[in-house]
């Protein structure tokens, strides 16, 4: 089914049999109380419902119009041996690493394979057919089999959402880009750490030169009207 999406900078017309959902890290590490970033200190609960919720919206038309669903997760294994080591920065800068490593005693407890801390909030709970991938960096590129599960499903438009937009959204918007895939950031289905004119900053740079952009109501209008 072909779809007409009104987006910045101009409408594109996506196959909804070659278009993938990816819905990043909405993982309890950062969405809960209890979590990574409740931790932290750098939990927006607020914030991190008004997204949820949208996703549950965006989630649920996508699927039942074809789309495919593809969950991200950033999750290591419980020795840490896929974190890159101290001759990568990913050890040095990622924030559960960089928690864990100042403070040994979490070390197993965030943002690891078989936790409460890295599984996908239960609202977005994936189903059976939709595809999850586990991630060690910030983008769902590198180190996964992302590519190649796409390639495989014949998906060639890219819509994403989740968290956050600055950094895991805009790593893995930018890769499918490189990989010849089409991207399209829903605006309001992603949440930004930091300041909030990194979620502006963002917009602008997919819009004018990654990508699309566009809003959940504008996918869902397009969705309904097919």
């Amino acid at each position: 089914m072909e779809i007409i999406l009104k987006a910045e900078p101009e409408a594109i017309t996506l196959d909804t049999a070659r278009t993938a959902l990816i819905v990043v890290d909405m993982q309890n590490a950062f969405c809960k109380r209890g979590g990574l970033f409740d931790y932290m200190g750098r939990l927006n609960e607020d914030k991190a419902r008004r997204i949820i919720e949208v996703n549950k919206k965006i989630v649920g038309i996508s699927r039942d119009s074809g789309m495919r669903i593809v969950f991200l997760r950033m999750t290591y294994s419980q020795d840490l041996s896929d974190a890159g080591g101290q001759e990568s920065p990913n050890y040095w800068k990622q924030s559960g690493l960089a928690l864990m490593r100042k403070n040994p005693e979490l070390r197993g407890k965030f943002l690891t394979r078989g936790t409460w801390d890295q599984e996908i909030v239960d609202e977005l709970k994936p189903e059976t057919d939709d595809i999850v991938v586990d991630k060690t960096r910030y983008s769902g590129f590198v180190k996964t089999d992302l590519d190649a599960i796409l390639k495989t499903n014949n998906i060639k438009y890219t819509v994403f959402t989740g968290l956050f937009t600055n950094v895991c959204v805009e790593s893995t918007l930018r890769d499918a880009f490189f990989h010849e895939y089409f991207p399209i950031l829903i605006s309001d289905g992603c949440g930004n750490t930091g300041p909030e004119y990194t979620q502006e900053a963002t917009v602008w740079t997919v819009a004018s030169v990654f990508g699309w952009v566009t809003s959940s109501d504008n996918l869902t209008k397009s969705l309904k009207i097919s």
